[in-house]
Formats: C-alpha cells, structure tokens, sequence
C-alpha cells in the first residue's frame, strides 16, 4: 500500500498547486487555461477529500491505541475500543475507495459520442440488424435522457441501413457507450428465409468522443473540400444547388460526405463535426494500439474489427465475448434495457486497472 499511498500524496501536492493557479490573476485572465485548470482541480477533489480523512482517520487510530496503552480507567477504556473499532472499520473503506479513485480516469468519459453503425457481413439482413442496433441504442438514450441527432445516413431498399451516423449528447455518454465499440454478430432467421435457417451476419459499431477545439485543431490546409450537386430525395431545390459537401483530410486520409442539409453551410458545419471525431479518433487508436501491443487488455482493443457480442434470437441470448456474459434475456436488450452489459463492462474494466495499478 505505500507506493498508493506515495500517489496519493503526489495527488494531493498537484491538488494545491492547482488551487494556487487558478487564483493567479494571469491564468485567470487566460480564461481557456483556466477552465483546463479548474477542470483538472475538479476531478481531483474527491480523491484529495479522501485522502484528508483517511490521514485523520489513521491519526485516530494511533492516538487510541496510544491512549489504550496507558489508561487504566474502564469507562474510557471501553469508550475508547468503541471509536477504535469504528475508525478501523472506515479507514478499511477508505483504503477500498481510494484505490479506486486512483484508477486512471479516461478523459473522454464525460463527452458526448458520435456513433456509426454499419451492415457489415451478410447483405441485406446485416443492413436489417445495423438498424435494429439503431433502435437499440435510442432506446438506451430515452432511458438514460440523452438526445439523439442523426447526423447521416444511408438506407437499404428492405428497409435496414447500410450505415446510420448519429450524435448522441448527455451525461456520461462516452464512459457508458464505449464499449459498444467493434464487431457485433447476430443469429437469426432472416424474414428472407423461407427455410428456416438460421443465419449468421454482422454490423459493426463505431464509438468516438465528440472532439473539442481545444483537444484538435486541424490545419485548414490539410483539408481539401469538394462541394457538388445532392442526389436523392428534395425536388427541383437539390438538382439545382451545389449544396452536398465532401471533406478529406489529406494527413489520414480520412474522407466525409454530407448532404443531408439543403444548404452547403449546415452540410459542412456537420461534415466539419464528424471529420474532427473521426480524426480525433484515429490518433486515439493508434495511441492505443501502441498501449495494447505492451499488454493485454481484459475488455479488448476496442478495435471495429473485434468481434465482442452474440445476439442470438433463437435462443432469446446475448453473449459479450470479452468478459464471458451470457444473458438470456435478448427481446429485453433490443429494447434498450443495457444496464446490466454496460454495467459488467465498466466493472471488468475498473477490476483490470485496478490490478495493474497495484502491480506497478
């Protein structure tokens, strides 16, 4: 315990060195500095509360042990085995709740998402699951209150997608939705199938942390943006007007198309919005493969290429490879009840730091 206890106090040190700051005159003048600043103090406040009272629970602790020592009174004695027992009992939750404060906290965990889901193998019947996804994911926001925006999309003549592109906005989104994160494998008859056969065919879902000003800028020159005539449903207005915007960043290679909006500014205001994430995203992932590849994850990579659920119809299950969870309870997850996924996977996530957090 002493090396957490060593991180602790190094917390607590950066905890008041931030609060003397954000006092200075000049970070506060600095207002994006001193939002950084006070955002860090923030996360940091809890921990250090903590770690106050577990300092003056421990003083406790070694005062009435002292005091045991040398009293020979009954009554103080037993008053004071009393508050022994008791300071023992929360300075064993202190040290519980403060290892799990000292998990390494994502960043992004606090962030709004764009989400991209998209028919992967399996042709029309993957485009019926991709939209299947969609429904259960709305649901899992109206539950949660979060907003949904389609920001694009692009159906399939059965009715499916071929990818749908959303925002999703609330509270802790990215810290509940990133799991989600890869290849999803569905099991079922398809309405297709006149034999009754179960098919097996994919979608796979994209999870990005919406990408603040302060956290990428992107170089106006390494864009290059092509801007033509909208295809598809509007009437005489889209054949008329080069409204359709196509972005590239030419560093990644990374290429947006929008032209859901009937005006060029609003199609690169959200073609702006989607390239910045999936920019922000792909040095995120190479950032991360270079972690991975030094040790190995217990929920994954995180990686689109991943396989990491089952959503077997037959049998009403829902199987989440990465942390071996079986649930028979499928026609209730498609609806959007994902607390109890969710849920698992942030704990195997904090139990897997936790672990190398105490072998480091």
């Amino acid at each position: 315990m002493n090396e957490i206890f060593d991180k602790l106090q190094a917390v607590a040190d950066r905890y008041d060195e931030l609060n003397e700051l954000i006092s200075d005159p000049e970070v506060i003048a600095d207002s994006q500095r001193f939002m950084k600043l006070s955002k860090e103090e923030g996360s940091l406040r809890e921990t250090v509360e903590k770690y106050h009272e577990y300092q003056t629970v421990t003083q406790t602790i070694k005062d009435d042990e002292e005091l045991l020592r040398e009293t020979s009174d009954p009554e103080l004695t037993e008053m004071t085995k009393e508050e022994l027992a008791e300071s023992k009992a929360r300075q064993a939750t202190l040290e519980k709740e403060l290892e799990v404060l000292l998990i390494p906290k994502d960043p992004n965990d606090d962030k709004n998402i764009i989400m991209e889901i998209r028919g992967a193998a399996g042709g029309d019947e993957a485009s019926l699951f991709a939209a299947d996804l969609y429904g259960m994911y709305l649901r899992y926001a109206e539950k949660q209150g979060w907003k949904v925006e389609i920001i694009d999309q692009t159906e399939t003549e059965v009715g499916g997608f071929k990818e749908i592109a959303m925002m999703i906005t609330g509270e802790n989104v990215y810290s509940k939705l990133k799991f989600e994160n890869g290849a999803h494998r569905v099991q079922r008859v398809p309405v297709t199938e006149s034999a009754g056969r179960v098919h097996t065919s994919t979608a796979t879902v994209g999870v990005m942390p919406e990408a603040e000003d302060v956290e990428i800028e992107i170089d106006p020159k390494d864009i290059r943006v092509d801007v033509y005539r909208s295809s598809g449903a509007g009437g005489q207005h889209i054949n008329k007007t080069s409204s359709a915007v196509r972005m590239t960043h030419l560093p990644t290679g990374i290429v947006v198309a929008m032209q859901d909006e009937r005006s060029q500014q609003q199609n690169r205001a959200k073609a702006m919005r989607i390239l910045k994430a999936r920019v922000y995203d792909y040095y995120q992932q190479k950032e991360q493969s270079a972690y991975d590849a030094q040790r190995k994850d217990a929920i994954g990579t995180g990686d689109r290429s991943e396989r990491i659920r089952t959503y077997n119809y037959p049998q009403n299950r829902v199987t989440d490879h990465r942390i071996g969870l079986t649930l028979n309870k499928l026609d209730k997850i498609m609806a959007g009840d994902l607390d109890d996924i969710v849920e698992a996977l942030m704990i195997a996530d904090q139990t897997q730091k936790l672990e190398q957090l105490r072998n480091e």
